[in-house]
């Protein structure tokens, strides 16, 4: 694939980050998460809001579950700093962009962006032309979770193994195999003793989810199925992968009829 083809955000990054972005526009105040960055990176065209997939009121039960897990982990983050944790860690970090609305709280960390190669190099792209910039503390690690060591590149990138992290990972294990996801589970679970992950993560419910290898119903601006970023590889059930450490389940509610979503927190105890 040519790099300019491949230097492009995935459509699921642009999606969460509209979703962000249309919740300080449509929803009442308080808002849970003040995030309009994501829709300068973007800069989507000026009809974005007329898209099938950014509709206020089918996309309202989405859009809350994406601002609400991003105020979650940011709260987390903040209390852990406090705390004197010192690296945070994003997998699939997408179009996040907590290193630039909350600076004042991750320059305090050094924090390690993990995410695919090509829509990473036009992320960074993208915050330079914005004049944001990429601080020293703020890491891009490039990695194909099915094909690369993602834990190789966190370290050759500046994690400190013998520190405790908070590590995130939100709408991305769906996407991944089984493999990949024991992988990542098995590496995480074996971090320095302190260590944080807090995850989200669809789960079979009673009412039945897609199956795995089976597109999502989401649909594109276009009325079609993605082509990228929209198979379910795996459904988790959290009894199986906590590993060591202590689980706090914090919800399992549905958050459709047809799709469990889930949440947990894994600490390790020191």
């Amino acid at each position: 694939m040519p790099e300019e083809e491949a230097a492009t955000p995935d459509s699921t990054a642009v999606r969460v980050a509209l979703w962000r972005a249309l919740h300080t526009q449509v929803d009442p105040v308080p808002h849970v998460l003040e995030d309009e960055v994501g829709l300068r990176l973007v800069a989507p065209d000026d009809d974005w809001r007329r898209r099938p997939d950014m509709d206020p009121v089918f996309t309202g039960g989405f859009r809350a579950a994406i601002v609400a897990r991003a105020r979650f982990i940011e709260d987390l983050v903040a209390e852990q700093a406090d705390r004197g944790v010192g690296q945070y860690v994003l997998l699939g970090a997408g179009l996040d962009t907590f290193a630039e609305r909350r600076p004042e709280i991750a320059s305090r960390l050094r924090v390690f962006e993990v995410d695919r190669p090509g829509p990473q190099a036009w992320k960074r792209r993208r915050l330079i032309e914005l004049g944001f910039g990429v601080p020293e503390w703020l890491r891009f690690v490039p990695v194909d979770f099915e094909a690369d060591s993602w834990w190789e590149e966190l370290t050759a990138a500046g994690f400190d193994p013998g520190r405790p992290p908070v590590v995130a990972s939100t709408g991305v294990s769906m996407y991944l195999t089984k493999e990949a996801n024991t992988a990542m589970l098995g590496q995480i679970a074996s971090f320095a003793p302190g260590s944080t992950l807090a995850m989200t993560f669809l789960v079979p419910s009673a009412a039945g989810v897609p199956r795995p290898g089976r597109p999502s119903r989401i649909r594109d601006c276009r009325g079609r199925r993605p082509s990228v970023g929209y198979t379910f590889h795996q459904l988790l059930r959290p009894e199986r992968h906590a590993g060591t450490g202590s689980r706090r389940r914090l919800s399992n509610r549905p958050a459709r009829a047809d799709v469990g979503y889930g949440r947990a927190v894994l600490r390790q105890s020191r």
